[in-house]
């Protein structure tokens, strides 16, 4: 459902203020209407679209494409995003109290989440042409190793 709603958002994102209806999104990504009505229907219940009624009524974005974050889409149709189960809440596994990589997990995880909140949907719908910062999640990696190697000293 997250490459659906992805492929939806990234056709929207290239006439952000235009307002489309199902079908011509459909015919446009090549998605079934059914399908793209009910990614619509949770989009528009996290607040990534609006739903404007009318004669000329249909869904457009809610913001402009620079303020949406691949992070946001993908917590928004699949929920919270996790490596691990204990990534995303803790208590879920009997190992995890005496689990040696759950931390480890976690920063991965972090890293991940960090990245996807870097890369915004105005980035998705356009062509590749320049790469993604890392040099900031590397920063980020080293202030949370250092902040896990705190944590599991105490």
């Amino acid at each position: 459902m997250a490459d659906y709603g992805t492929i939806i958002l990234t056709s929207m994102a290239k006439e952000p203020e235009r307002t489309r209806s199902v079908a011509e999104i459909g015919s446009v990504t090549g998605l079934p209407a059914p399908s793209v009505s009910k990614i619509l229907k949770i989009l528009i219940h996290e607040g990534i679209v609006v739903s404007l009624r009318g004669t000329k009524g249909g869904y457009k974005l809610s913001r402009p494409p620079a303020e949406i974050s691949t992070a946001q889409i993908l917590k928004a149709i699949d929920g919270p995003i996790g490596m691990t189960e204990c990534s995303i809440t803790p208590g879920l596994c009997s190992y995890e109290t005496g689990c040696q990589v759950r931390s480890h997990w976690q920063m991965v995880n972090q890293v991940m989440l960090q990245a996807l909140e870097q890369i915004t949907l105005k980035q998705m719908s356009q062509p590749v042409v320049e790469t993604v910062d890392l040099s900031v999640l590397r920063r980020s990696r080293r202030a949370s190793g250092a902040a896990a190697n705190l944590g599991e000293s105490s």
